[in-house]
């Protein structure tokens, strides 16, 4: 199995960064974003760190000020995000790599996040939520993967389970649930901790 991945939630808000940390802390991995927009001050990258001790973050290609899609945060920055700069970092560990939103997300106006998941050959673990629409999120990010043939290798659940939604994505999909993580007032290394015990690849 690649000891490369690429997370990738169903939409905005999937607690991508979360699963992201679990990730590291099981396979003790680097961790890489891409691209980052917004929150500056406190980036994704700077939770990782925080999360889990050993953990190596290597530096955003992109570090964009406006909380937007990458796309129009670079417009405002005035830049274009380039799949040169995009290069995955070099290193002997694991490599954890989260997205800036969901698969669809525009990098540019002819490229979106999907475009470059292609491109670099690895695969991807999915995150999903329970929420109303969730279901059919899930099943169309699924989809778009399987159509680029981009391999999965399973999802995360992330929140308070829903067994209706749950048992339909399982049917439907076909994949390997590899963790379920509960709601958490909040996140500290111990939770970390906790879930990457579970995981289960």
């Amino acid at each position: 199995m690649s000891d490369r991945f690429i997370v990738a939630g169903i939409g905005t808000d999937t607690g991508k960064t979360v699963i992201s940390a679990i990730l590291c802390k099981a396979l003790q991995a680097d961790y890489w974003k891409p691209i980052q927009a917004g929150e500056l001050d406190n980036t994704d990258s700077h939770k990782i760190a925080n999360w889990v001790q050993g953990s190596f973050v290597h530096p955003e290609a992109y570090r964009l000020t406006e909380p937007m899609s990458p796309h129009a945060a670079a417009k405002v920055d005035g830049m274009s995000i380039e799949e040169s700069e995009l290069q995955l970092p070099i290193t002997n560990k694991s490599l954890i790599i989260e997205l800036a939103g969901g698969l669809m997300v525009p990098l540019r106006d002819d490229f979106v996040n999907i475009d470059w998941v292609q491109k670099t050959k690895l695969p991807v673990v999915v995150v999903a939520n329970y929420y109303l629409g969730s279901i059919n999120h899930t099943l169309l990010t699924l989809s778009l993967l399987k159509n680029r043939s981009v391999p999965v290798v399973g999802i995360i659940f992330n929140g308070e389970k829903n067994h209706a939604s749950f048992d339909v994505i399982q049917k439907r999909s076909g994949l390997k649930c590899l963790l379920e993580v509960g709601k958490e007032e909040s996140i500290t290394p111990e939770i970390i901790n906790k879930y990457a015990s579970r995981l289960k690849f």
